[in-house]
Formats: structure tokens, sequence, C-alpha cells
């Protein structure tokens, strides 16, 4: 069964994603984070959030993005697949 509004989604095709995590990384990160645009934000509840935007090449490049935030510590509050900008 295919639904017509349903994205496309393959393990190897690339796509643009929005990372958030909690916690503050400059943009001297970008680099490291295969190029994607950081952004951070203070939340009303004083939380500092760092929004990391970008396309990755495929779902292992994204799973090794995964990784890296987790081995810096960082909590991983939201991944999501968006249109690209």
């Amino acid at each position: 069964m295919t639904m017509s509004n349903q994205k496309s989604v393959g393990l190897d095709k690339p796509a643009c994603y929005r990372i958030k995590v909690g916690g503050r990384l400059n943009e001297k990160w970008s680099d490291s984070f295969d190029g994607m645009t950081i952004t951070v934000e203070q939340q009303d509840n004083r939380l500092t959030v760092t929004t990391l935007t970008g396309v990755i090449a495929d779902q292992s490049t994204l799973y090794g993005l995964l990784k890296q935030i987790r081995d810096l510590g960082l909590p991983l509050l939201l991944v999501e697949q968006v249109e690209p900008e």
C-alpha cells in the first residue's frame, strides 16, 4: 500500500533534517557536523537549545551525526526531516 501524500524516505537518499539538542554549540562546530547551519536560542524556561539544520547525505551519515551528539553528552530533543529552505 502506498500513500501519495507521504514523503519518500530512503536509506541512501539525501534529505534535509532539523536536529535540536539541549546545550550550546557555536558555529565552529559546523564543519564537525557536515556543514550544517547551527543556531542557538534561549527558551522561556531558560533552557539553551541548539538547532542544526541541513542536508544529510543518507541515513548512515545521520546516525553518525547522532553518535557525535551523544558523545558530546548533549541531550537529543528533536530529529525531523524537513523541506529544504
